[in-house]
């Protein structure tokens, strides 16, 4: 299999709610304007923040945004040859043993997003030369320049990395399961100025589905949207009940409905310095051949599920959790 390096150099941010007004120009500029936007975009909503991964620096500087120091890059694992974003996509539970594993056994932290289309691994850009040592006796290395995919040349690093000592993972953090189901899908981008101002109102101010209750916030149900655009692709993430939000026929749906369940990863902001968590979470569905899309965001981390596993899963997630 192929390992592609994509060209993008990106930054991970978080904008408050309050922040949100003085970034509507350069987040609608981002999103809808730009005909070669290449950006990733998610939005978690539960805490009134969003999570932001561009390439390009489009929004102007606020109180009200967090900016990552490190910048990243962006990985994408490719069965057979070909351009990643045309080819078979690989699940994350697919790529757990195979990149996320071995990365975490090296100490390599990494930033994941998944999209109906495909999986992208984040790595912060000075940890490139372990990575490409870590995965180029599993991978053909290639890298993206110009648009044109090209042999990737180690950096001219060969040697000198100590051989990590394997040790187990049992998960350290919370997890919990909100109530909601969310669907996994996309749209034809020829239909994204239709649906503009229906898109940045369920992102940045949409107060949800659901009001919490009179004894305050309702922690059974989350308010979670995700919008990725990478070249041209468009992938989105929203519970049940906000899919019904939008015109009839504009969202692709599996002939199944496959609905998904999440599972939320964190107690307390996550950072960006811990390695292995999405190893931790990806592994053991790998062992049990449990397909999982998996969006890190700026605070916490999450996993979504097909519905009818989710009780196998929070109990696998449980017995690696009591062996911390």
């Amino acid at each position: 299999m192929e390992l592609h390096i994509l060209e993008h150099s990106l930054k991970v941010a978080s904008i408050e709610k309050e922040g949100i007004q003085i970034c509507t120009h350069g987040l609608i500029k981002l999103a809808f304007l730009a005909s070669k936007t290449r950006y990733v975009h998610s939005s978690p909503s539960r805490r009134q923040t969003c999570t932001l991964a561009l390439d390009f620096k489009e929004l102007p500087e606020s109180e009200h945004i967090s900016v990552a120091e490190a910048t990243w890059l962006a990985l994408n694992v490719v069965s057979g040859g070909g351009n990643a974003s045309n080819s078979q996509p690989i699940g994350v539970t697919k790529i757990a043993k195979s990149v996320i594993a071995p990365l975490a056994d090296h100490n390599i932290s990494v930033f994941m997003l998944s999209t109906y289309q495909t999986d992208f691994i984040l790595v912060r850009e000075r940890d490139l030369p372990m990575v490409m040592h870590t995965l180029s006796s599993e991978f053909t290395l290639l890298r993206v320049v110009n648009g044109e995919t090209v042999a990737a040349h180690h950096l001219g690093v060969t040697n000198g990395f100590v051989k990590p000592k394997l040790a187990p993972r049992p998960i350290i953090h919370p997890l919990s399961s909100p109530s909601n189901m969310f669907c996994v899908t996309s749209l034809d981008p020829d239909t994204l100025p239709s649906v503009a101002t229906l898109l940045m109102d369920v992102m940045f101010y949409s107060g949800g589905s659901k009001e919490s209750g009179a004894g305050g916030e309702d922690t059974s149900h989350i308010r979670f949207f995700s919008f990725s655009l990478i070249e041209g692709y468009i992938s989105l993430v929203m519970d049940e009940q906000t899919t019904q939000r939008f015109p009839n026929n504009v969202l692709f749906t599996s002939a199944s409905g496959e609905l998904w369940k999440m599972v939320r990863i964190g107690g307390q902001p996550l950072g960006f310095d811990e390695c292995g968590i999405v190893a931790q979470i990806s592994e053991p569905l790998a062992t049990a051949d449990i397909p999982a899309y998996y969006i890190s965001t700026f605070k916490f981390d999450h996993a979504l599920v097909p519905e009818e596993n989710i009780q196998s899963v929070i109990g696998a997630l449980r017995s690696e959790s009591n062996l911390a």
